[in-house]
């Protein structure tokens, strides 16, 4: 055994497991930062705020497959719990790092000292202190064993020292032993029964208006062929969660859309009118199936999943089937079930159901209206995202406007989302792009989510990374737009707009003075220019686009009653 540092232990650690980015706000683990300089494979992101940090290290986890890395001091710690609650709700691979209290100042009004271990636990797989330096190696071993396997997500481990400094500074015997499977997603894949694989093929030949309902799962498995293989070989429509919304393309006859509350029209449409739902790799939440109406309670479910504890819960499945997304979908696809002859009248209106969309959404898309028309912005970057192309997407209207009508046009782009906490896609933007360097990475967001981490257009320029941020600019919250009407029975004040109205920011000069490029569009005709200009500067890049307050997006749509 190697007499060594715990910094330089985790350093080797964080090495060996293939982590290329930490993460942190000042000051934490000073020493083992330190030893990060002497391995140059890794680089360290300083970031403004903790839930930044915590936001880039889950938009690196997504874009990569590989555990997110953030830390924070002792003070910081509940910030860094907050950012960690998204990750969680999306099964995100994420190890956090923070300071705690040493065990000799517990209970004795130390500096700093409240308790914040408790916080973490609804949050996490994994939440433990380290209070015994020679615990470090064991411990971190299994916070990646813990935030890669099965469902992914988020870990936390406490060390002792307002800066983690009692535990770094200590030297230890180190094994030298590390778990590199475990430093990506998926480091195993669980087999699924073949009785119950064949189980549920009979049931989806017998159905006459099945439909895919494809979600997060499907991507952490890397599925994705083997869905589009699966529902081209048996004629299944897909819908899918905002989470796998790369999982087709918009150009394949059988894709629908997102369905649920952030959603395309023709997906809810497909998914009501089906006579069997296949949920895959989703967890049939609320969002996905718009608080469980669609489907419809009593319609007949086939349900794949890794974890058992997913399968029946929302929906009673007539076949569950536990395993693996990727192989299960492959065991399937290779029993050859016959299609039923009448499965092509069911296509045939799928097809209907997507052109109706299409047709009745086309003035939207290329509406000339200013201030603009978010469709329109939408649809400009459906048309000239690069085929490589990462994009970053926050919740609220920016989740609404680009899951209901952005379009995936190429096989090498990829779509990452908000799983609910506005403000989260710039961060986690950041950390995507350093993840993913030698693609062009791409944010939608609105301005009052931008609002949140602008501080971070300063961490991309002095760590050059150079994403491109798109904002709908309507200098408001009008989300609320339509909730206020109501609240005001119709006659809304000019006092109300104190709730939901913000000042009329350029975020294009902001960013200049901040040493990004931006730009301000103000006519739907230069979306397109700019976004081309964006692409080949060299430096991070802020299109704000100045958008008309006074339009929402559509609703889901819902069956009627």
């Amino acid at each position: 055994m190697a007499k060594q540092t715990v910094a330089a232990t985790m350093a080797d650690m964080f090495k060996s497991y293939g982590v290329t980015h930490v993460f942190y706000l000042p000051a934490v683990l000073r020493r083992m930062l330190m030893e990060l300089e002497k391995r140059t494979e890794i680089k360290r992101i300083h970031a403004h705020t903790e839930a930044g940090a915590v936001y880039m290290a889950d938009g690196y986890a997504r874009a990569t497959g590989r555990p997110g890395i953030c830390m924070g001091q002792i003070i910081g710690a509940l910030n860094i719990c907050a950012g960690i609650r998204d990750a969680h709700l999306a099964k995100v691979p994420l190890i956090a790092l923070t300071g705690g209290r040493e065990a000799n100042h517990r209970d004795r009004w130390a500096y700093q000292e409240v308790d914040d271990l408790p916080a973490f636990e609804p949050y996490t797989k994994m939440n433990a202190a380290v209070d015994d330096p020679n615990r470090l190696p064991d411990m971190l071993r299994q916070a990646f064993r813990m935030a890669t396997t099965g469902s992914p997500g988020p870990v936390h481990l406490q060390l002792a020292g307002n800066t983690g400094q009692a535990i770094e500074g200590a030297e230890i015997d180190y094994d030298g032993v590390t778990e590199p499977r475990y430093g990506q997603v998926p480091p195993d894949r669980p087999q699924p029964d073949p009785d119950r694989v064949r189980e549920a093929a009979d049931r989806i030949s017998r159905a006459e208006r099945p439909v895919i309902v494809a979600g997060g799962g499907v991507q952490a498995s890397g599925a994705s062929h083997a869905l589009v293989r699966l529902a081209e070989s048996m004629q299944i429509p897909v819908a899918t969660s905002l989470t796998a919304k790369d999982a087709i393309l918009e150009s394949n006859p059988l894709s629908v859309g997102v369905v649920g509350t952030y959603s395309r029209r023709s997906a809810n449409q497909v998914v009501a009118d089906a006579d069997l739902v296949i949920f895959i790799g989703t967890r049939a939440g609320g969002m996905t199936t718009h608080f469980w109406t669609i489907p419809a309670e009593g319609t007949a479910t086939v349900q794949i999943d890794l974890d058992p504890g997913v399968t029946g819960r929302n929906y009673p499945n007539d076949v569950s089937v536990i395993g693996d997304a990727k192989v299960t979908l492959e065991r399937m696809a290779e029993l050859n079930t016959p299609v039923p002859a009448n499965r092509s009248n069911w296509t045939a209106k799928v097809q209907k159901i997507r052109q109706s969309y299409k047709d009745d959404f086309a003035d939207l898309y290329r509406s000339d209206a200013t201030p603009i028309h978010p469709a329109r912005i939408v649809h400009e970057l459906s048309e000239a995202m690069p085929e490589d192309a990462i994009v970053v997407v926050d919740t609220g209207h920016s989740g609404m406007w680009m899951g209901g009508m952005f379009e995936q046009r190429h096989p090498g782009q990829s779509y990452i989302r908000s799983a609910g906490h506005l403000g989260w896609a710039f961060p986690a933007a950041i950390g995507a792009k350093c993840g993913a360097p030698d693609r062009p990475v791409v944010c939608f967001t609105g301005d009052l989510g931008f609002w949140y981490h602008m501080s971070e257009i300063e961490t991309a320029v002095r760590s050059g990374v150079n994403t491109i941020t798109v904002i709908n600019n309507n200098h408001s919250g009008n989300q609320a737009l339509n909730g206020m009407i109501r609240l005001y029975d119709g006659k809304p004040t000019e006092k109300s707009n104190e709730m939901w109205v913000q000042n009329e920011t350029n975020f294009a000069k902001v960013a200049e003075d901040l040493g990004a490029l931006g730009i301000r569009v103000e006519r739907p005709g230069d979306i397109t220019e700019a976004f081309q200009l964006a692409l080949k500067a060299d430096r991070p890049v802020v299109i704000d686009v100045v958008s008309d307050i006074n339009v929402v997006a559509p609703l889901a749509w819902e069956p009627a009653v």
